[in-house]
């Protein structure tokens, strides 16, 4: 008998030597409690894999309830900080109380020193042939 490794494969083994053994129940008076206890332990198992998927349809709603209602939030909230730097002023303090960064102005670039290059002499060319 080949070994599965997934849950719905050893669920569909399982099944299938349950159906076997329940056909061959006269046959085995002996292990009619273990039979029953299988039964039992593979309706259980049908149960939970249910259960599972239905939890994991119910999961990928809620990712996509709270991505919507992020993303909503997120629009809202960028509404919200506008009209908030528009009553408070764009340079209020009271800003970084909400979370916002105050606007203090730029910070003026220094203009790098360039050293003094002394000039160069300029370089006249020779007469050479007007004599």
């Amino acid at each position: 008998m080949l070994q599965e490794t997934t849950y719905a494969g050893m669920l569909g083994q399982l099944q299938r030597f349950t159906a076997a053994l329940v056909a061959n129940r006269a046959d085995l008076p002996h292990l009619e409690g273990t039979i029953a206890r299988l039964e039992s332990l593979l309706t259980q198992a049908q149960q939970a894999a249910m259960q599972q998927t239905a939890l994991a349809a119910s999961k990928q709603e809620t990712s996509k309830q709270l991505r919507t209602l992020l993303f909503e939030g997120r629009r809202l909230s960028t509404g919200l900080q506008a009209l908030l730097k528009e009553f408070y002023g764009l340079r209020s303090e009271k800003l970084a109380e909400f979370g916002l960064q105050p606007f203090r102005g730029k910070k003026r670039k220094q203009k790098p020193e360039v050293p003094e290059t002394p000039e160069k002499p300029e370089v006249k060319p020779a007469d050479s042939g007007s004599r």
